[in-house]
């Protein structure tokens, strides 16, 4: 075997009432973008959903340090590795406990059961509590894990095999990864036999740092520092806050009257006057993201009777080549944005510098259509999110950008938004026309870009597009499946081509990120994946 060795209360009732958010001595409050559409991290794969429960309530077997991408220790302490790369063994930590709550009260320690009926349950659909409780994994089937991974066997109550089909390079990773945070086997049980499996993504339980106490949708999450935390100089705060805010100015509003000493990440009008504020910090990074643009390629869009234009290469380099990307780099991202040509950032290993966008052409993209059959004035509806990403700073006005663009063309974009857990669904349905979309890395690996997002397998996640191409699906899972670093590199420059060629999407940005935080907040860590994490952070 090859060895890998990863070496005050709660605020009173009468104090709510009369402010919801003021503080007690150790109470952080972060001003979020959005409501979580639930709290199983399985189930999603946006940060806002993440935020609120994998960053918070959950761990995973492998953890990425704080503000990167390397591996260290989770609720594993080590790996092996078998000689032909098939076969993950992980040794568990042991006096690891679950969250006590008023609706669950533990009478074990994390161990083995608790691994095998977190991924049991996304391996198999027969499995009892997903039949009780139907769902699907978005991300876990969008990498292929369903099928890759063939079995998970409990060694000991403190050591658990996973047996792959074929080489993974990245599978260690993978399990850093939010999606495989590790759920209370006996938790589950316990909603099984009282009838109420949805529990498990409403009333979360979990061995994170963080005690889930409440929700109100559109309004808070509330948190307890978790007092029997395996790592305890990670709980520094004994509540925290999720003061949702979906309008940046009034993030921006509420970190001036410390009412949150940590907002979301802020719309480039706003660094001015953040900058300006002496009781402000804003540390920034450049952004390990992309903000796109996703073609529907179906030759029918959902709920439409006609053919969709989009479903023609000519059609998407038309609508590609018309969109005036530096202008929207300048409007949008006023400076804090670098101009994307591939489907990941220039910081990705394997990333593709031979490969450029076509010239802007108005006459050509005109020409291109006529060739394609489309007529003067033909609609396309144009998708924009109703959420601040950090990959996207304002999609509204980008939308209001390209939708004059295309009027160039002949095209009528008609803009379209949807509550934001809405859309993601709604667009994982393939209802969506061209979709403002993007992605912040999670684990340093070129297939959480070019598989995650554009292979075969996440046409019912991530893959907006719907776009399947034999060929560049071939690719990346030869890519994967190699332990070889220069052979995954030269397949993943071989599958950029290809995708470029295809014009599945227009890259538009990689955003940089700008944190602003209290200057009495200490130990706050950029995430490069653009997550929100508040292990290791506390008040001055």
């Amino acid at each position: 075997m090859i060895k890998t060795t990863v070496v005050s209360s709660l605020l009173s009732t009468a104090l709510l009432c009369v402010a919801p958010f003021a503080q007690a001595a150790s109470t952080l409050v972060y001003c979020s973008e959005g409501s979580p559409a639930g709290f199983d991290p399985g189930q999603y794969t946006t940060g806002t959903d993440f935020d609120a429960s994998a960053e918070t309530i959950f761990n995973r077997l492998t953890q990425f340090e704080r503000g990167g991408t390397s591996l260290v220790e989770g609720l594993a302490t080590s790996w092996d590795v078998s000689p032909d790369v098939h076969t993950y063994t992980f040794h568990l930590r042991k006096g690891v406990k679950f969250h006590t709550t008023p609706w669950f009260t533990p009478t074990r320690d994390f161990n083995a059961d608790d691994v095998l009926f977190t991924f049991n349950r996304m391996l198999n659909k027969d499995d009892p509590f997903r039949k009780a409780y139907p769902t699907e994994f978005p991300y876990f089937t969008d990498m292929g894990l369903d099928s890759n991974i063939t079995a998970v066997n409990k060694v000991d109550d403190y050591t658990v095999q996973f047996h792959l089909k074929t080489v993974d390079a990245a599978f260690a990773q993978d399990m850093a990864m939010s999606f495989a945070s590790i759920q209370s086997a006996e938790y589950a049980a316990k909603l099984l036999k009282e009838g109420k499996p949805s529990d498990l993504n409403q009333k979360p339980i979990g061995t994170g740092p963080f005690v889930f106490k409440s929700y109100q949708k559109d309004s808070n999450i509330r948190f307890t520092g978790n007092k029997d935390y395996w790592k305890p100089d990670d709980v520094r705060l004994d509540n925290l806050i999720f003061a949702i805010t979906p309008n940046p100015s009034v993030r921006v509003q509420k970190l001036a009257k410390n009412e949150c000493q940590v907002s979301y990440y802020p719309r480039p009008a706003d660094l001015a006057a953040l900058r300006a504020d002496k009781n402000l910090n804003l540390p920034s990074q450049a952004g390990f993201n992309i903000g796109y643009l996703a073609y529907n390629t179906l030759p029918k869009i959902k709920g439409h009777d006609e053919a969709n234009p989009m479903a023609q290469l000519k059609v998407r380099q038309a609508l590609d080549m018309a969109i005036n990307k530096q202008n929207i780099i300048d409007a949008v991202y006023e400076g804090a944005g670098q101009l994307a040509v591939n489907a990941m950032p220039p910081t990705q290993w394997s990333y593709d510098t031979s490969i450029a966008d076509a010239p802007r052409d108005i006459e050509k993209a005109r020409q291109l259509l006529k060739e394609a059959g489309v007529a003067d004035g033909t609609e396309i509806t144009l998708w924009a999110m109703p959420v601040q990403r950090p990959y996207n700073p304002n999609a509204k006005l980008m939308a209001e950008m390209i939708q004059a663009d295309w009027a160039k063309i002949g095209i009528k974009a008609k803009i379209v938004s949807y509550e934001w857990g809405e859309y993601n669904k709604r667009a994982k349905q393939g209802e969506n026309g061209a979709i403002l979309i993007g992605w912040s890395g999670d684990n340093g690996d070129p297939d959480n870009w070019l598989g995650t997002l554009f292979g075969c397998d996440a046409l019912e996640g991530n893959n907006y597009s719907k776009w399947c191409d034999p060929t560049y699906d071939a690719l990346i899972k030869e890519a994967k499946a190699t332990a070889d670093h220069g052979k995954r590199v030269e397949l993943y420059q071989r599958a950029q081509h290809v995708l470029k060629d295809a014009v599945p999407i227009t890259p538009i940005a990689h955003s940089t990120i700008f944190q602003p935080l209290s200057k009495a907040v200490d130990g706050y860590k950029i995430s490069p994946s653009g997550y929100s994490s508040f292990y290791g952070v506390g008040l001055k």
